[in-house]
């Protein structure tokens, strides 16, 4: 075994910052998974708001990426992208999804899976005219998931956007929202022992099931 495949295999931690139980959880998952964010927030953990977006395309091939979440309620949970990414096109092909936030410093994981639509064009538009100039711009300038020369095209890209549209910046066809429409929630929490507690909520006869899962 070689010195950093030993060092990995011996990296160890207890989880020992708190509990999650089925009488102090929420009944319904959205709340549950709101009273967590807000906690991370107030943490002040780094970027809380990150989540993985994980997807499946024509070849049957998983992949994963980080993107931050823009909203949530009972519709379900936004973010917003480039249309013609890898996921994009995965998420044509196969409108399904699942989201993962791991918020380290509280020992917590959420995983969401379900079905995935686009946002309407006007929750799009409100969500884009709220950017900073230079996220708008970014939108036009970058091709995203497609191979390029070098970084000198995104400079190119977004100096010629620039300039064509000064400081209004219309939202791109190829840019917008999805929104995950959640069918199953799991909610982990770290515990001694690696005796973790672990909560599964589903749907079943239009109503939220929770569980306990073995860890």
């Amino acid at each position: 075994m070689s010195t950093l495949s030993s060092r990995i295999a011996d990296l160890r931690k207890s989880y020992e910052r708190a509990e999650l139980s089925e009488d102090a959880s929420h009944a319904d998952p959205l709340r549950q998974f709101e009273q967590w964010l807000s906690e991370a927030i107030a943490a002040e953990i780094p970027e809380p708001n990150a989540m993985t977006v994980a997807t499946v395309g024509s070849d049957l091939r998983p992949s994963t990426r980080v993107v931050l979440i823009k909203g949530c309620d009972e519709r379900g949970i936004v973010w917003y992208t480039n249309y013609e990414s890898r996921k994009g096109q995965e998420l044509a092909g196969n409108p399904f999804a699942a989201l993962q936030f791991h918020w380290v410093e509280l020992e917590r994981v959420v995983r969401i899976e379900g079905r995935v639509e686009k946002t309407s064009e006007q929750e799009s538009d409100a969500y884009f005219a709220s950017r900073p100039l230079d996220s708008r711009i970014g939108a036009w300038a970058s091709p995203q998931s497609q191979v390029i020369a070098s970084r000198s095209v995104l400079v190119a890209n977004a100096a010629k956007y620039g300039a064509q549209f000064m400081l209004n910046p219309p939202r791109p066809p190829h840019w917008g929202g999805y929104r995950l429409v959640p069918d199953q929630w799991q909610f982990w929490q770290g515990r001694k022992s690696r005796l973790h507690d672990r909560l599964r909520y589903r749907q079943a006869a239009g109503e939220w099931v929770r569980e306990r899962l073995a860890p």
